[in-house]
């Protein structure tokens, strides 16, 4: 997307729109905080009325009770914008922070049911930008944008009509300043939009940055790139400093611009309106000289705010422009099903399924065959052949370019994406691990597996020992992404955590391809225990357990070669007797 599409509008009205609709269910505040900031200005220009009266009535007449009355009139206005200040800058923040939290869900929500195609070709970074700081700044269109563009508007309309009131030729002077600060105004805006949309991009490409080193800082490491990624992030880091000094540019400029027009009204109002006496002023409408000292910073100060604002306006509605992007993605599993089961029994089909990640590009070439209920089929094959597509397949995590998959007799389009994958379970080769404790990334905080449920299951699989010599038990936290415990040790928690699921279908994805001995014979025992009775696909090389498959299907280049037993297949010749010769033999004679 290029940059120019990004900025779009000066001003999109229908994002502005969308963007307000999200505070239907706080209407009370929305309208509390408009209220606060009509008082707010109106406090702030009864002030300069009041000292103008109290300079040419009370001073000149030197009546100490008129002066104590309009003193505490002033006290009351002052009183008043400070409450009104306070009430609104709370009730703004809250009004932002209660959309953005209805918007982040909505996006957290969006994000769990879009297709895997989405991750596979986005950044984790971007998304995460996307989420929190993007999030942020919507937040401050109500805190710091809108309202407090509607209470400057009101002051500067309000401190000009009192000006014309006072003196129509004073205030003639004083407009005649504004036509500079107007083009000022609105040249810094439009420079200031793009600027902040290279800061947004920037940003972006700073967080995903990071979070690819961090989180592969193993291979950084390992391969002596410490140097070669520093110098990487030292370009990445200047970007994103020359993208925030243009921005401090543009304000280094405009300011200073806005300062001294100021300073040269003041100068004008003093000059004509006493030098050249205007109107004939005489010392008893001094205070009217006064109060257009008073009314010139309530015109031009909001003036110079407005400015800032609008830009926190416009950064806030780019950042809802790239959240509702998201928002509005069409990249979803389309969970049209109504079909909700209790039970299933663990038939599989596939007809004559084809698939490809990438249109034209096909990986699986209308593959079909099936697995009865309690059956181990174990799936074979060099990498690329399309085994773990298979299973990406049969959980719906992408959708089928053609071809039927049907889970006892019916096809998995017509069940809830809910009630489909809550009788699938799988253990895959690279674990996932939440930063949790273990009881926790057992049952994934379901309320209805118990402490008691998972003792009783990692007894039975025989992994409870391990657990339990582990600091703090079933309560040990293994950190971000299980880094607290060996891949052998993380895949027997996986192993449990689908065993404590009592799926109907256990799916075994390269499940003991990397582990040490002792942890491949306790994942062995598992497999034994979790397996029994109920459908299983095992995609493995360990010689073990395809021996002790029902089935064994055979995959090349996204097709179905051969079909039948270890031994059958041994028999044949084929393929498999190749792979096997490859890599089993050595193995078994091992």
């Amino acid at each position: 997307m290029s940059k120019t599409d990004d900025v779009g509008k000066a001003f999109d009205y229908r994002l502005f729109k969308r963007i307000f609709a999200h505070t239907k269910p706080y209407r009370g505040i929305f309208w509390l905080v408009a209220l606060v900031a009509i008082l707010s200005a109106a406090f702030a220009i009864g002030i300069p009325i009041l000292v103008k009266n109290i300079i040419n009535d009370s001073l000149e007449s030197k009546d100490g009770q008129q002066l104590l009355t309009a003193v505490m009139w002033m006290l009351v206005f002052l009183l008043g914008q400070v409450i009104t200040q306070l009430l609104f800058n709370y009730y703004a923040n809250l009004l932002g922070e209660a959309v953005i939290r209805d918007i982040r869900i909505r996006l957290f929500e969006k994000m769990t049911s879009f297709k895997m195609t989405y991750f596979d070709n986005s950044s984790i970074g971007v998304l995460v930008t996307r989420a929190v700081a993007d999030m942020q700044r919507i937040g401050e269109i109500f805190s710091q944008g809108f309202f407090m563009i509607v209470a400057d508007v009101l002051k500067m309309i309000s401190a000009a009509i009192i000006m014309i009131v006072i003196n129509w030729k004073l205030a003639l002077i004083v407009f005649a300043i504004l036509p500079v600060i107007l083009i000022a105004t609105r040249l810094f805006q439009q420079a200031m939009k793009v600027a902040f949309i290279e800061v947004r991009a920037q940003v972006a490409n700073l967080n995903s940055f990071v979070q690819e080193r961090i989180a592969g800082m193993k291979i950084v490491q390992l391969f002596n790139r410490e140097e070669i990624e520093k110098e990487k992030f030292r370009v990445i880091n200047e970007k994103h400093q020359n993208a925030w000094l243009k921005t401090v540019w543009y304000n280094s400029i405009f300011f200073p611009v806005a300062e001294i027009s100021n300073s040269i009204g003041i100068g004008l109002v003093v000059y004509f309106g006493v030098v050249q006496n205007i109107e004939n002023v005489s010392l008893d409408n001094k205070g009217a000289i006064v109060a257009f000292f008073f009314l010139m910073d309530l015109l031009f100060r909001p003036l110079r705010q407005i400015a800032d604002k609008f830009n926190t306006l416009q950064m806030g509605m780019v950042a809802a422009n790239r959240v509702f992007k998201i928002l509005d993605t069409d990249s979803h599993i389309a969970d049209e099903g109504s079909l909700e089961r209790k039970d299933v029994k663990g038939d599989i089909e596939f007809k004559d399924v084809r698939f490809s990640y990438v249109k034209d590009e096909e990986v699986l070439h209308g593959i079909s065959f099936q697995v009865k209920a309690g059956e181990t089929v174990a799936i074979v094959g060099a990498t690329g052949a399309g085994k773990s597509t298979i299973i990406n397949l049969l959980n719906r995590f992408y959708e089928i370019d053609s071809g039927h998959i049907l889970v006892d007799g019916i096809d998995i389009k017509e069940y809830t994406l809910r009630s489909l994958r809550s009788h699938i379970a799988i253990v895959l080769q690279d674990v996932f691990l939440f930063a949790d404790t273990i009881a926790h990334n057992i049952s994934l905080r379901d309320e209805s597996i118990t402490t008691e449920q998972i003792e009783d299951a990692a007894k039975q699989i025989g992994v409870h020992e391990f657990i339990s010599s582990l600091p703090g038990g079933y309560q040990y936290n293994v950190k971000e992404r299980g880094t607290m415990l060996s891949s052998g040790q993380r895949q027997l928690i996986a192993f449990l955590r689908a065993y404590v699921s009592n799926p109907s279908i256990l799916i075994l994805d390269e499940a003991t391809s990397s582990v040490d001995t002792y942890s491949e014979q306790l994942i062995q025992q598992a497999t034994d225990k979790i397996t029994a009775g109920r459908t299983s696909i095992i995609i493995a090389h360990r010689l073990a357990t395809i021996k002790k498959a029902d089935k064994i299907i055979v995959m090349d280049e996204g097709k179905i070669i051969e079909v039948g037993t270890h031994k059958e297949l041994l028999k044949k010749g084929g393929y498999y007797n190749d792979l096997y010769t490859a890599q089993f033999l050595a193995e078994e004679v091992a």
